[in-house]
């Protein structure tokens, strides 16, 4: 088992240097420009100040850039870190909606990350734009400009089963979460159900799972001042990805979300119609809003988080 941690701020790289001497493996760079320090100069400067520590785009939005422009970019800094380079996608929650955009279909979703991994194998790449396509590749590949020399695995981030099941069919690795991504009996079951239908192996498929876990001070209570500041965001976060599937597709809420569903609901269709959305991904993962701080109630925190004493 490995350790890794998202981080990206940019004024703040000491926090993954000392990640790093403390034996975490992986650094998962979040790609939400309106929120976080921009993740190409984050992973340049981390490429620069790390020596072991497997650096990536945690997730990369493809709405935000042609796949092209992405590939390049993880392809340049495999030049600067060589070999502790990877990207993961994802169809882009809130790097998307603070645009006032959906996050990607699956079906473009699958395209966009095909075309990437031709790309960063240095094959000629089938590409998509403004409805037409056609074959391109990385020019000078002997003059240094990138390095292809070096593998860069291809990750993709995925909560539902079409989504599991497409980083099995055409990924090296998926990066999901418990409880939202479902079990891990699940998760891996949706996995190999892609892999079968290409015909692949699983063996050195990388599974990442963010779980969160909050080890209780002696007599602390599940739902102390500390608790609900450090793991709050997680949960608030979950539910506002919810709220959008559900005001989109008519989605149902996850079990651990149940409990608080209504009340928030109702709570967040209550704020300004023009401001609903920015006002609710305003502190995604970064700070409980005050008035949502109510709804991180022990058992929500319960239901999302591993949380107890150390016996």
């Amino acid at each position: 088992m490995e350790f890794g941690l998202t981080w990206a701020k940019l004024d703040e790289m000491q926090y993954v240097t000392e990640a790093e001497k403390l034996g975490f493996t992986h650094l998962w760079v979040t790609d939400s420009p309106l929120i976080r320090s921009d993740a190409f100069v984050f992973l340049a400067v981390a490429a620069q100040r790390t020596q072991t520590m497997k650096l990536g785009m945690g997730v990369a939005v493809p709405g935000l850039r042609l796949a092209p422009t992405l590939a390049g970019g993880m392809a340049t800094l495999n030049l600067v870190a060589p070999g502790r380079i990877f990207v993961a996608l994802g169809t882009g929650n809130t790097g998307m909606r603070l645009l006032g955009r959906k996050p990607m279909m699956l079906k473009n979703f699958a395209a966009y990350a095909r075309t990437v991994r031709s790309l960063l194998d240095g094959k000629d790449a089938t590409h998509e734009h403004n409805g037409e396509t056609h074959t391109i590749r990385f020019m000078l590949g002997d003059k240094g400009y990138r390095n292809l020399r070096e593998p860069i695995p291809l990750y993709l981030a995925g909560y539902g089963p079409k989504a599991q099941a497409l980083a099995g069919e055409i990924a090296d690795g998926l990066t999901t979460h418990v409880p939202r991504g479902g079990s891990l009996d699940t998760i891996l079951a949706n996995v190999a159900k892609g892999a079968a239908k290409s015909g692949r192996s699983l063996n050195n498929f990388h599974l990442s799972v963010r779980v969160n876990f909050a080890v209780l001070d002696p007599g602390e209570a599940v739902d102390s001042e500390r608790i609900v500041n450090e793991y709050g965001p997680a949960i608030m976060t979950a539910m506002h990805s919810t709220v959008e599937r559900h005001l989109e597709y008519g989605e149902d809420p996850p079990e651990f979300l149940k409990p608080i569903w209504k009340d928030y609901l109702a709570f967040h269709m209550a704020r300004p119609a023009a401001e609903r959305q920015k006002m609710m991904h305003e502190s995604h993962n970064a700070f409980v809003a005050p008035d949502e701080r109510r709804f991180v109630t022990p058992e929500a925190i319960k239901r999302f988080c591993i949380v107890g004493q150390p016996a």
